[in-house]
């Protein structure tokens, strides 16, 4: 039976986050979540969410932005438009615009949370099913503090909520960065993981100094350590040690994928919904991926629980995720806009039950945080 679209709205939401969250391009006190509330005339809403990090100081998506091309191009573009086919309504988003990968993700994923609603099944089951029922969530320790770092991971570790952490670097100099990060790795030992991201800051010959003092001192995993363009870096010093490197800035869709793979470019690819278009362009990067024998890592762009949550039914769905995921995003936030948040224990994201993505918004939260609420 089909169900015709008949409104697209896109809500930007401010949310508070617990504490200031440390990047190498920006320092974040809340995070802004542009939330898409898709209608049909069978009477079934879907929810979507994109956000991107730190406003456009992470990528050429901003809320504001992202707002804008759903009001003034995507949506009308989905109005009248079959809601149960959603290949059919990602292609006309194409042929709309070029590129706008994360106005085009929220969308996507609020088409899947409809038809999952509309057939009574998780999103998961309509990607074929969930291959895992539980994923493994690292957590940033991101306040530059080491010391504040350390006892922030041993009160996570003892809560049995997070056993690997990742920690943002590149904003000092290298021998700084490398000092906190191995205090770190010291005072945690083998009971954790500890990885880097350096968010594209290094220079090679920065990062070869780098890598080489975090791979003597036991760190996991090197994240992006060079700008995106240099691939040809990243080549090089993913054969030059043994360490593993993670393209994730570098590598957006599969076409990306492809040429990483084709110059031996990173051992492990980090994946994004956002970045990638959507839930199914992210299973098209990953396939480019498994086929070369690269390791994945489910990324985040610090969504909410709704992008979180999205991210985990396309995550949870894949044949291979060596490296676990970073979907953290609602734990960082101090209040949310669902009614029920996801659950994080015993070092995993646990999905929830219930058709679609298995969330319904909180109406007086959303009304709460939404920017534009003296209008509404």
């Amino acid at each position: 039976m089909n169900a015709k679209i008949t409104s697209v709205e896109a809500i930007l939401v401010d949310l508070p986050t617990i504490r200031a969250h440390q990047l190498a391009m920006a320092t974040m006190q809340q995070q802004t979540l542009t939330i898409i509330r898709l209608r049909s005339d069978d009477g079934i809403e879907g929810i979507g969410e994109a956000t991107t990090i730190g406003g456009l100081s992470y990528g050429e998506e901003s809320p504001e932005g992202i707002k804008l091309t759903i009001d003034t191009y995507l949506a009308p573009a989905l109005i009248g438009q079959d809601a149960t086919n959603i290949n059919a309504a990602m292609a006309r988003l194409n042929k709309v615009a070029r590129g706008n990968r994360f106005a085009k993700s929220a969308l996507e994923t609020a088409l899947l949370d409809a038809q999952g609603k509309r057939l009574g099944v998780p999103v998961a089951t309509l990607l074929g099913g969930a291959a895992r029922a539980t994923l493994p969530v690292l957590w940033t320790l991101a306040s530059g503090d080491t010391k504040r770092d350390i006892e922030e991971a041993e009160m996570l570790l003892a809560e049995r909520r997070h056993n690997t952490f990742k920690l943002k670097i590149g904003r000092r100099s290298v021998r700084e960065d490398v000092a906190h990060v191995a205090a770190i790795k010291k005072a945690l030992g083998d009971r954790a993981k500890v990885t880097v991201d350096v968010n594209q800051a290094w220079s090679e010959a920065d990062a070869a100094v780098g890598i080489a003092a975090l791979e003597a001192g036991g760190i996991d995993l090197i994240e992006q350590p060079t700008p995106r363009e240099q691939r040809g870096a990243l080549a090089r010093l993913a054969a030059r040690f043994i360490v593993p490197i993670m393209a994730d800035e570098a590598v957006t869709g599969p076409e990306d994928a492809l040429e990483l793979a084709r110059g031996a470019c990173a051992d492990v690819f980090a994946l994004k919904i956002a970045k990638s278009g959507g839930i199914y362009g992210m299973m098209r990067t990953a396939a480019v991926a498994d086929a070369a024998g690269i390791a994945l890592y489910g990324g985040t762009m610090l969504e909410g629980s709704i992008g979180s949550i999205a991210s985990a039914h396309g995550f949870s769905a894949l044949p291979q995720l060596a490296w676990g995921t970073e979907l953290f995003g609602p734990l960082l936030l101090k209040d949310d806009i669902v009614t029920a948040r996801p659950q994080y224990r015993d070092f995993d994201l646990h999905l929830p039950e219930g058709p679609g993505l298995g969330l319904a918004i909180d109406e007086e939260k959303l009304a709460f945080y939404r920017r534009d609420k003296q209008t509404h």
